[in-house]
This record gives C-alpha cells, sequence and structure tokens, in this order.
C-alpha cells in the first residue's frame, strides 16, 4: 500500500493580501479552497482585476471534487466566473456566501449552470478521500467559516478570514470550541489569517462599536451619511437600528449595497422594519435630523455614491452644510489617496467626517495578535503555515506559531505557487509552479502581458505623436499631409510651432527615401521625430507613423494597421 500523500498549492493569498485560493491534491481527490481575486495597483494601467492562474487546476479537474468557500468577500469568491466556464463540480458555502456568488454569476450569464450547494455550522461534506467540517468564525461578513479538514495524513485546520470577538452580538463569534473539539485529536496542519499580526491585543468589539455609533447618532444634528463594505451586513442592521431607536428614516444609494440587503433580506438575515426605509425622491419631505444614508463609496471608488456626490455628479443627493459623514470601514491599503481625496472634497463641502484614525467606528474583521495567539494555543498544530497576508506578515506570524509552541522548523512561510507535499513520515517541498496573476481587462482575460503594459506606461508617461502621410505610388508624390497630431504629449496650441516642425521634419526625411521602400521611410520619421522631440522638449513620446499608399484607383495602407510601438 502506497504511503499517503496530499499535496497543497497556494496560487495566491500567500504573499498578498487578497487573491486566496488554495489546492489539496491526494491520490484520489482534488478540492479547492476560495476563488478570489485582487484589484490592481495604480501601475497596471486601465486593468480591472487580477485573478489566480487556473493552469494548475485545470491540468487536475479530472479529479476536482468540488469549491469550498470560506466567505464571500471578492477576494475569496470574486474569480469565480472566470474559473467556472471550464469546470463543472459543485460549489459548497454559506446560504448568504452563495447568494453572493449566484449574484456574481449572473452577471456574467453562469448561474443557471453552476452548482450551488449550502452548508451550515457544524455540518461535514465528503469530497473523495478529503472531508470538510464547518465552523462559524466572526468576520466583517456574516455566515463566515472556518474549516476542519480531514486528510489521509492527519487533521487540518484552515481559520479563514477571523477574528475573535471577546462580547459578541447577535451571535457572530468565532466558535473556539468547535476548533478545540476537532483538534483534539492532534492536528497535522493549521493554516491561520495573518493579516493584523502586526497589531497588538485585540481588535475592537463589534459591541464597543455601536457603542460609539450610538453616541455619535444621539449628538447628531443633521444628516447623518454612513458607507461601508456593502457586505458587511451586521453593520448594517446596527446602522439600521440605530436609525429606528433614533427616530431617523433610511435611505440606500448604491446597487450594491441595495443588492446585498434585499439577498439579507430574503434570506431573514436583515430586520428591518416596514417603515425604516424611505425612497431617494422623497429625502425633501423629511427634516435633515431625520434622515440617515447608507451609500457606496468606503474605498473612494470614483463611481460610488459618496465620490460622485463629494463631486457633485449624484443624480439625487448632494452633499449639505452640517452633514456628518461616517467612513465606517478600514482603508485598504493602496485606496488610501483615494479616500483621502473624498474626505478633503466632503469637507470643502461643509461636511464633517469621521473615520477609524480618529473615532472608534470600525472593528477589524482580522484577529490582532493576542487573538492569532488564541487560535495557535486552541488548536496545537504540528505544523503550521501562515496565510493570507503580505511576506513580513507571514513571517511575524511564523514567529508568534514558534512563541506558542510549534517546533521551528514546523512554523513554515510558503508563498504562491510553493507546493508542499505531507506524508505519514513527514513533509516534502515540490517543485514551484508559474503563478502570476491573470490580469481580467474588460472582456480581454489574460491578453495583457508585459509588453502591453509596458506601451501603456510609456503612453502615459510621454503620449503619442501619430503622423499621418497620403502618398501617390505611380508619382512618388505626397498627395495628403504630412499631418502631426499628439494625444497626451503637449497642447497643440500652446506648442503649434513645433508640430510644424515636425512636418519639415517628415518632409526632409520623405525626400531622402527612395519611393516604394514604405518600410524604412516610417523607420526614419519615428527615429528622427523621437530625436527632435527629446531635444527640444526631453520628452520621448510613442511615434506612430501611419503611411497610406494610393496605387491608381485602390488605396491601401501600408502594413495594413497601425504598426506596433517600437521602443
Amino acid at each position: 500500500m502506497s504511503d499517503p500523500l496530499l499535496t497543497i498549492c497556494p496560487l495566491g493569498g500567500l504573499g498578498e493580501i487578497g487573491l486566496n485560493c488554495m489546492v489539496f491534491e491526494t491520490e484520489e481527490s482534488v478540492a479547492v479552497i476560495d476563488c478570489g481575486l485582487i484589484f490592481p495597483e495604480d501601475y497596471l494601467f486601465g486593468v480591472d482585476i487580477a485573478i489566480p492562474r487556473f493552469d494548475h487546476i485545470l491540468a487536475l479537474k479530472e479529479k476536482l471534487k468540488g469549491i469550498v468557500l470560506t466567505h464571500g468577500h471578492e477576494d475569496h469568491i470574486g474569480a469565480l466566473p472566470w474559473l467556472l466556464p471550464y469546470i463543472n463540480v459543485p460549489i459548497f458555502g454559506s446560504k448568504f456566501t452563495l447568494g453572493l456568488v449566484e449574484n456574481k454569476l449572473r452577471e456574467h450569464d453562469l448561474d443557471k449552470y453552476a452548482d450551488l450547494r449550502p452548508v451550515k455550522a457544524g455540518d461535514r461534506i465528503q469530497l473523495g478521500d478529503l472531508a470538510f467540517n464547518f465552523f462559524p468564525v466572526c468576520h466583517s461578513i456574516i455566515e463566515g467559516f472556518g474549516l476542519g479538514i480531514e486528510t489521509p495524513v492527519g487533521r487540518i485546520v484552515h481559520t479563514g478570514d477571523f477574528k475573535i470577538d471577546r462580547n459578541p452580538l447577535d451571535g457572530h463569534a468565532t466558535d473556539l470550541e468547535a476548533f478545540k473539539k476537532f483538534s483534539n485529536p492532534g492536528v497535522t496542519l493549521l493554516f491561520s489569517d495573518s493579516t493584523n499580526v502586526e497589531r497588538e491585543g485585540y481588535a475592537l468589539t463589534e459591541r464597543e462599536i455601536l457603542d460609539s455609533l450610538r453616541d455619535i447618532f444621539a449628538e447628531a444634528e443633521g444628516r447623518i451619511l454612513v458607507t461601508l463594505f456593502s457586505s458587511h451586513i451586521q453593520r448594517i442592521q446596527e446602522i439600521i437600528d440605530l436609525a429606528v431607536e433614533t427616530g431617523r428614516k433610511v435611505g440606500i444609494s448604491g446597487k450594491s449595497l441595495s443588492r446585498n440587503i434585499e439577498l439579507a433580506r430574503e434570506q431573514g438575515l436583515l430586520r428591518v422594519p416596514g417603515n425604516a426605509f424611505i425612497q431617494l425622491e422623497d429625502l425633501p419631505d423629511y427634516p435633515d435630523s431625520e434622515i440617515v444614508l447608507l451609500v457606496t463609496g468606503s474605498q473612494g471608488e470614483p463611481l460610488a455614491s459618496l465620490s460622485r456626490m463629494s463631486t457633485g455628479e449624484h443624480r439625487q443627493l448632494y452633499i449639505k452644510e452640517g452633514d456628518l459623514v461616517l467612513m465606517s470601514s478600514r482603508f485598504i491599503p493602496g485606496n488610501t489617496k483615494a479616500i483621502t481625496k473624498v474626505i478633503n472634497r466632503l469637507y470643502k463641502l461643509g461636511a464633517e467626517v469621521l473615520y477609524e484614525r480618529v473615532q472608534g467606528i470600525h472593528a477589524s474583521g482580522h484577529a490582532h495578535r493576542d487573538e492569532l495567539k488564541i487560535m495557535l494555543e486552541t488548536v496545537k498544530p504540528k505544523y503550521f503555515i501562515p496565510v493570507h497576508g503580505e511576506y513580513r506578515h507571514l513571517i511575524k506570524h511564523a514567529r508568534l506559531a514558534v512563541e506558542t509552541g510549534v517546533a521551528q522548523e514546523r512554523a513554515i512561510v510558503i508563498e504562491d505557487g510553493e507546493p508542499i507535499s505531507f506524508l505519514s513520515h513527514g513533509i516534502r517541498f515540490e517543485e514551484s509552479l508559474p503563478v502570476q496573476c491573470t490580469l481580467v481587462d474588460g472582456k480581454g482575460v489574460g491578453d495583457v502581458g508585459q509588453t502591453v503594459l509596458k506601451e501603456r506606461q510609456l503612453l502615459a508617461g510621454e503620449g503619442l505623436v501619430i503622423v499621418s502621410l497620403v502618398i501617390d505610388v505611380p508619382t512618388g508624390e505626397i498627395l495628403t499631409g504630412p499631418e502631426v497630431m499628439s494625444k497626451g504629449f503637449i497642447f497643440e496650441q500652446h506648442y503649434s510651432h513645433l508640430l510644424e516642425d515636425a512636418k519639415c521634419i517628415v518632409l526632409d526625411v520623405f525626400e531622402n527615401i527612395p519611393p516604394g521602400q514604405t518600410k524604412k521611410l516610417r523607420e526614419r520619421i519615428r527615429s528622427a521625430l523621437r530625436r527632435f522631440f527629446r531635444k527640444v522638449l526631453d520628452r520621448d513620446p510613442v511615434v506612430v507613423p501611419l503611411i497610406i499608399s494610393l496605387n491608381g484607383d485602390e488605396a491601401e495602407i501600408r502594413e495594413s494597421s497601425c504598426p506596433d510601438f517600437k521602443f
């Protein structure tokens, strides 16, 4: 009988916050935990999102038994629409998580084909020779799960995203007893959320946030505008309860908020008195002191409601002198500049803004250092691998594991694409896999690579100059042009004399190239104009010569299309 083997390969989430996706493979079965995306950095010009590279999953799809989702945040479910067209397996998650997935798949016309199977806390599902147990955890979204996984090489715990609320509201708690009971026979490996390992102590409890919000609501004299993650149903419930408590009506602006609130109401997860909500067009019927607005835009997204209100571009809403804006969410790294711009615009319009750094109106959904220590002491794993964090988070979490009793050689830091195999007698590091992100731009998936990004970077940094010529082939004379146009390079009215000089340079080049040598003419125009612009402006734009040749009654564009950029 062969030695039992389990190979685990992270495709995202180890080295960055987001993109969470992990593959479990045995001789018999394959299961995927989470399938998330990450939003691009500024240097990925025009790219909408980045998703994991799915080659490894597709290579194993004959053994793939299912996808298990810990919770419904985008960095855990957002990439499913790009994987599901190529596989047909059941997807397991809480009812609310799968409701979010279904809405997402409906946008891509995939909901009819998805096999969504809801699970509850305490359920156990068998996927080949892997079994998954679901434990409730407290996070900034309802119905999140940690996982207890039974494998041929022993028990594994995956915390999912979690925190330990010491004084939970409405039963939103991490079930440490369930983790402990599963772990009692002994746990081979623990995966644990590393996001807040650098934060000492404990995260604020939701009850503390509620008390802070209650004081704010009691003192506010004008309208209260609240922006938050649209999936944070627990916080939305608190806002609705406080509005009712203080005699205010609630208006909603933002598709994702409206959609998630409706989903939570349908599933009985949100309590809303019949007269609590009002339509935006009815706002003028109420004094400002009786209004609460729930709006999207907690991360400074340019098209979200709060951002459009701050620029005066919202069709129905605008900022008033005396408005109080509560940004009840954390600033995600990379979004700070955009959020700060929105805050400054709000202040210019006369609003007061409260956010996490100046007021206790948001509690992180991720465990702080002492909470992570409690989880380690509860599970008592033989091996430990930190997940869900940038590299420094993983290192610091591994050190914390050693402090709590894990042997130093068994606190293992791996990154995306670094498979590790567990056998009955130890572990084995496997050959690394290519896991660079797949970039999604509009309807294009994976077609934007380093070459395209370099071109976009140059266009963004230096601009574009297009030179057009129409040449009569029989005579070799210029019929039209040269015309020189610029985009993102210079203000043409201010520098029109430079464009005229550029035309003269093009004519000089044309006179020195024998007729019919279109390719050589194009190259010489490009190099001559780049030298000219570098000399007079110290700028190096992308130069695209467009040469149209007329041969009798027929016209053709040499090289058939706009030629490739050359750098």
